[in-house]
């Protein structure tokens, strides 16, 4: 052990009380505030009468800190808890409580620049933590920007964004439809037959685009600096049918428009490649959709393509519709949507095949499988469907709420 010179002037010809110095030293570096004052304290009594001062010189503590630590070990005061380096209540008093006027100085600024719902107490502000620091600061109150974050959360604020919550003008049969159509899907998995949740995403550019969202790079991706249609491909289609018994989905991926057929014709491709395989002895088909889109209860051509969907399968199809407003519950959205929007965050979707690849590889711990295919035609907008042709399906509605649940037998 390297012989350290030390500065206390007591040991400048004793190697061996040098050498206990540095131990001293060395020990008093790994303690707390409390440990090394007690330590200090116990080595001043061990010295004698000149204890304090000498042990001030070797560990640089001052002296009145040593007699306050032999007052403790006289008075027997040792730490109960000895991660405790203070008693309680010492230390540094909070700001807010050194500076009473701080808090309603805080809140005159934050009545200026406020907004909030009195009903559900959330409150929120405009202004930065810096900028509310600043301000705090210039009229006499000296406070970081993390010390402003504090007081705030401690006065109700937080940073909020916007939540997709209000349904608007609720339907008299919005529960009651919930609990038939639950019902329903109830009874069709009670006789194992399919289940089928159906609904058009969001649909995205196809293109050298931003899309939201990161991911671990070690680069950021290049996009193009506007999102011009003329500079991509189009717009990507994807109609999704969710099977929640297998936890399996199927996407397919439309170039065209978003159309009853097109839709009709996703629940086909699901048919062939997941459902008949699933349901081989299959006679019936759930089917709960949402109440507008390619897939509304007042379209007529939903109808007469989900009859020729019956007809060529030997399957009769039941079909209850969520309320309006209510799509959000679609399970689909949540169990299949979602997570195809985790995969690809971050990533611009520059090709149509590059989004079927994306779709394909989504996963889930809970072991959701997904697949997706790419369709290429052309669906026509805007085809009307006379009173003959709707008198063709072979409709049977439901006695409750019939525009809401009914079942499309096929022909024999």
């Amino acid at each position: 052990m390297s012989q350290v010179l030390c500065a206390c002037g007591f040991c400048d010809e004793d190697p061996e009380l040098q050498s206990a110095h540095a131990r001293w030293r060395s020990i008093f570096n790994l303690l707390n505030e409390r440990q090394a004052r007690l330590f200090a304290a116990d080595k001043a009594l061990h010295v004698g009468r000149d204890g304090p001062l000498v042990v001030s010189r070797v560990l640089g503590l001052s002296s009145r800190t040593i007699q306050r630590g032999i007052r403790e070990l006289r008075d027997g005061l040792l730490p109960v808890h000895p991660d405790r380096s203070r008693r309680r209540g010492a230390g540094r008093k909070k700001l807010e409580q050194a500076d009473p006027a701080l808090q309603a100085t805080l809140e005159s600024l934050m009545q200026q620049s406020t907004a909030g719902d009195p009903m559900a107490s959330l409150l929120w502000t405009s202004k930065s933590l810096r900028t509310l620091a600043e301000e705090l600061s210039g009229k006499g109150h000296p406070i970081s920007h993390p010390t402003v974050g504090r007081l705030l959360h401690q006065m109700g604020y937080s940073l909020r964004g916007n939540v997709k919550a209000l349904e608007g003008k609720q339907h008299p049969d919005r529960d009651g439809q919930f609990r038939y159509l639950f019902s329903q899907a109830a009874s069709f998995a009670e006789q194992q037959l399919p289940v089928a949740s159906v609904d058009t995403k969001k649909k995205d550019k196809v293109g050298n685009f931003a899309n939201k969202g990161q991911k671990w790079r070690k680069e950021d991706v290049r996009v193009n600096t506007h999102d011009f249609p003329s500079l991509g491909q189009g717009t990507a289609v994807p109609y999704g049918v969710y099977d929640e018994r297998y936890n399996e989905g199927f996407v397919n991926v439309g170039i065209s428009h978003d159309t009853a057929q097109f839709a009709v014709a996703s629940v086909q491709q699901w048919w062939d490649r997941l459902g008949k395989p699933h349901y081989p002895k299959a006679k019936g088909l759930l089917v709960t959709a949402d109440n507008g889109g390619s897939n509304g209860s007042r379209l007529r051509l939903w109808k007469v393509c989900l009859q020729a969907f019956a007809d060529r399968n030997r399957l009769d199809v039941t079909v209850c519709h969520y309320p309006t407003g209510t799509s959000k519950w679609n399970k689909i959205e949540h169990r299949l949507f979602s997570f195809i929007s985790l995969s690809w965050r971050g990533e611009p979707l520059t090709s149509y095949l590059a989004v079927v690849e994306f779709i394909n590889h989504t996963k889930t711990k809970a072991g959701l499988r997904v697949q997706a295919r790419l369709d290429q035609g052309l669906y026509q907008e805007g085809i009307q469907v006379s009173d003959e042709e709707l008198a063709t399906v072979n409709l049977e509605p439901h006695s409750y709420l019939p525009d809401w649940n009914y079942t499309i037998r096929h022909h024999p």
